[in-house]
């Protein structure tokens, strides 16, 4: 008896674990995957639990048997396993919600997700107590029997942080993974009733898995989104994956959806936006051309709408494209096709992939911010100080950052702590968005640079068109100045702290999208 009920609590806390990863997957898909999300998660998981531990102790003091215990769990195990299909049309709604940016709708379609799992994990919270009042004999040992039990549920509760993210979503996706955890927890409660408690008993509790493999066949062919224009969707082990045919021109969006990462029409390489700016950088030195940019470095390549433009304007120079998600790239390159001779994808994260790199660039673009979805470790004097040590004698950072209205703390934030480490600084608002180019210099430039080259480039026929307008816009829009703030360090890099106050006064506002065009 005691090895099985070590070996239940096991798997109970192998499933809550995983419950709650598969969880910020399954809301993370709508919602994103801010830590704001991942607060509201975690906090309202452990409430959850808490709730759980008080009732599991008393539950087990009026009810000491085997029996209840197992009862409970198999329907922890069941509500947990329809938890994803009954919140699918819910998070549909969700999306759709995101397009038109009705944010009551939204905030109330987040809470209903989040109070779906309370049934749920609660009940899995109540075995550990229910399995430390069965196994002390003697109360004695009462200490070394709690402790086995909490150990061993931890121990479970590890392995079922890791299965989620780096096996099942990335393989048969957030529901399935739900399902099997809730099949094989369903499992053991059966297994459980009918070795200590009754035959009877297991029998009338055997129509729980085959309704989940049923609402798991019915729903096996349902996308998690339904959004306009969409063509294909799929999980990797680090985001949700959209991708959206709109009017001739295919779309990559991740997670929420509320953010452009990579456009591509076959017929055009005009896209506006971000994409082209980080191209006229090296224009800020004087007596620029094309030429002289022979190499590129993309931190954030996407599925390659960077590049494909870099090609286009400076021709088939190497570029090398650092993506942390492999299955974005397998999806650019069917979708997007990623796949110029002259494009060289490095697979992981950019800053350390960077900083190991034997090349020098002319440009470093650097296209891994989209609030709420900032990496800090990219927004440091350390990491800047990578990228000039990477750069050619006239090579120049270029990074597209995500502002609000009324709010340029994190602009502000980045230039004065790229400014600690190059000797210029150019910033420019793209108009018609929410994003701004910060551009720092190895060398000390003036914007003047930028118009002289900018006439000199007009009067030539041979200037690439795309490039020519861009300039136009870069110089249109160039800002005077930035105010002098905090300087982000690998210690000390409140990133979070500025975007979550950023996001949730624009969202306050009624305002939702624009933060990546």
């Amino acid at each position: 008896m005691r090895k099985y009920l070590y070996f239940t609590v096991f798997v109970s806390g192998m499933t809550t674990l995983a419950a709650e990863l598969s969880a910020s997957r399954l809301i993370g898909n709508v919602f994103g995957t801010s830590n704001l999300v991942w607060a509201s998660i975690i906090g309202l998981i452990l409430i959850y639990l808490t709730l759980g531990y008080f009732l599991g102790g008393r539950w087990a003091d009026r009810w000491p048997d085997s029996a209840t215990m197992y009862r409970v769990l198999a329907w922890g195990a069941f509500t947990l396993g329809i938890v994803p299909y009954i919140a699918a049309p819910v998070l549909r709604f969700a999306a759709k919600a995101f397009e038109g940016l009705d944010v009551a709708v939204l905030l109330g379609s987040f809470v209903a997700v989040l109070i779906l799992f309370i049934v749920p994990v609660t009940l899995l919270g109540t075995i550990s107590p229910f399995a430390i009042r069965l196994s002390v004999d003697d109360p004695k040992t009462s200490g070394v029997t709690s402790g086995t039990i909490y150990a061993i549920s931890t121990l479970g509760s590890f392995i079922g942080t890791f299965l989620p993210v780096l096996v099942t979503i990335p393989t048969i996706g957030t529901r399935l993974t739900f399902f099997v955890f809730s099949i094989v927890l369903l499992l053991v409660a059966l297994i459980g009733m009918w070795q200590y408690a009754s035959h009877k008993m297991m029998l009338q509790h055997s129509w729980m898995p085959v309704i989940l493999i049923v609402i798991a066949i019915l729903a096996s062919n349902q996308n998690l989104k339904d959004s306009t224009g969409q063509i294909y969707e799929t999980e990797s082990a680090y985001n949700y994956i959209q991708v959206q045919k709109i009017n001739g021109y295919t779309l990559l969006r991740l997670n929420d959806g509320e953010g452009v990462h990579s456009i591509y029409n076959p017929d055009t390489l005009n896209y506006g936006g971000p994409w082209a700016q980080f191209l006229v950088g090296p224009f800020f030195y004087p007596n620029a051309s094309t030429s002289q940019v022979r190499r590129m470095a993309i931190v954030g390549l996407a599925a390659g709408t960077t590049a494909r433009m870099a090609t286009a304007v400076y021709g088939p120079i190497p570029i090398d494209g650092f993506e942390l998600d492999p299955k974005i790239i397998e999806v650019g390159k069917k979708y997007f096709d990623e796949n110029l001779p002259n494009l060289n994808i490095i697979i992981g994260d950019g800053r350390w992939n960077l900083e190991q790199s034997p090349y020098k660039y002319d440009i470093i673009a650097v296209d891994a911010y989209r609030p709420p979805y900032i990496p800090p470790h990219m927004t440091t004097q350390e990491f800047f100080q990578i990228c000039y040590n990477h750069l050619t004698d006239s090579g120049v950072v270029a990074i597209n950052v995500g502002s609000v209205p009324g709010d340029r703390r994190l602009i502000n934030g980045l230039a004065t702590t790229m400014a600690t480490v190059f000797p210029s600084i150019h910033i420019m608002d793209i108009p018609g968005t929410l994003n701004t180019m910060i551009f720092a210099t190895k060398q000390p430039t003036r914007p003047e640079n930028f118009a002289i080259n900018l006439t000199s480039l007009a009067r030539n026929p041979n200037t690439n068109p795309i490039l020519l307008s861009t300039m136009q816009t870069t110089f249109a829009n160039l800002k005077p100045g930035y105010q002098t703030t905090q300087v982000f360090t690998d210690d000390r890099a409140p990133i979070e702290w500025i975007v979550n106050g950023m996001v949730i006064r624009f969202a306050l506002s009624g305002g939702l999208s624009g933060l990546q065009p």
